[in-house]
């Protein structure tokens, strides 16, 4: 049975889009198929792997269109056959006000997601969300089963989980919708006092499971400008190897306590 997951936070800098590109790898080369969406109009999942988002052809904007099929879109990443990409760049963002106006515009991205989930052939579906509250958030939210929050060690990051724990008891009640929170992954973790105090404040305020936390690395900063996540480009850093339990807890659905 195919798992959308939708991966999300309302405050930028979550390190969301390496979440969602290191997850992806990582149960890929567990050997579960998976396909990687982009509805961030800043294309930077695409980039994540070396494709220049602009100069793409075909873009999930075109399936938001109706415009083209989902495999002239599909992108197979290279050295990880596993691992597919639905890619974005500006034109998603340049399409947003017609989006607004179209008729069932919340159930799009759904639609789009369906052909994935027939055949039983892909196992994860993740879906890269803009760190704002709009219409492609909505339509990730409406088009996934779980949602995946990254979140910084950092204490204003409380409060954008909070606004996207709001934001979904608005969408499983307007579009009576049964999505869960299948946890938070915390990023960017320094070894200070700050942090971990940040950490077990918000496993006391946010009633949801706790992953295995992401360790602030430079490595994932040169592996994004050599255009490969940090799990292929240093996969003994202490970052790479906590990518690698993150997936292994996602699939066998043990969070830290």
């Amino acid at each position: 049975m195919t798992r959308v997951i939708a991966v999300s936070n309302l405050k930028g800098g979550s390190a969301k889009t390496t979440t969602t590109a290191a997850l992806g790898w990582e149960l890929a080369r567990l050997g579960k198929v998976v396909v990687l969406v982009d509805v961030d109009g800043q294309g930077h999942l695409a980039e994540s792997f070396g494709i220049e988002a602009m100069a793409l052809k075909k873009t999930i904007a075109d399936l938001f269109l109706g415009t083209t099929s989902l495999r002239d879109v599909l992108i197979q990443i290279k050295d990880n056959p596993n691992l597919a990409l639905i890619p974005s760049n500006l034109t998603l963002a340049t399409l947003e006000p017609q989006l607004i106006y179209m008729v069932g515009r919340e159930n799009k991205l759904k639609r789009i997601v369906q052909p994935l989930r027939e055949g039983g052939q892909v196992d994860f579906v993740l879906i890269d969300c803009p760190p704002s509250v709009g219409i492609y958030t909505v339509n990730a939210f409406a088009a996934a089963d779980e949602v995946l929050i990254p979140m910084t060690a950092e204490f204003f990051a409380l409060t954008g989980v909070s606004m996207l724990l709001q934001q979904l008891d608005q969408v499983r009640l307007g579009l009576e919708h049964k999505i869960t929170v299948t946890g938070v992954v915390p990023t960017r973790v320094t070894h200070t006092n700050n942090a971990r105090e940040v950490i077990e404040q918000a496993k006391i305020k946010i009633p949801v499971p706790f992953f295995s936390s992401i360790p602030e690395s430079v490595a994932v900063r040169e592996a994004t400008i050599a255009g490969q996540v940090v799990t292929e480009y240093a996969p003994g850093n202490p970052a790479a190897l906590a990518y690698h339990q993150v997936a292994l807890e996602v699939l066998n659905g043990k969070t830290e306590s």
